[in-house]
């Protein structure tokens, strides 16, 4: 199968990958038990879940928009000229 079919190659999906495990982190950082009517839970409000757990997902979507956007590189060598063309 010819390989100029696809549109993302092996780096593409690693970089897919890595963002989506990112995110997965960023998301786990953010779960923990909440509030409910009669209690009230102060760990809603720390820095793990308000601050450093969006980050942490934000990055991961930059990664995968990155993943989605990146060219793969064409290394066919159709396109060199291998003639030489020198006058003697």
């Amino acid at each position: 199968m010819d390989r100029k079919k696809f549109a993302f190659d092996k780096t593409n999906f690693i970089l897919l990958a890595a963002g989506m495990i990112v995110i997965i982190i960023g998301f786990l950082l953010m779960s923990g038990p909440g509030s409910t009517e009669t209690t009230f839970q102060p760990d809603i409000f720390s820095a793990r879940r308000i601050k450093v757990a969006p980050a942490v997902c934000f990055i991961g979507f930059i990664s995968m928009i990155y993943g989605i956007l990146r060219k793969p590189s064409d290394k066919t060598t159709d396109n060199i000229d291998t003639t030489n063309k020198t006058d003697k």
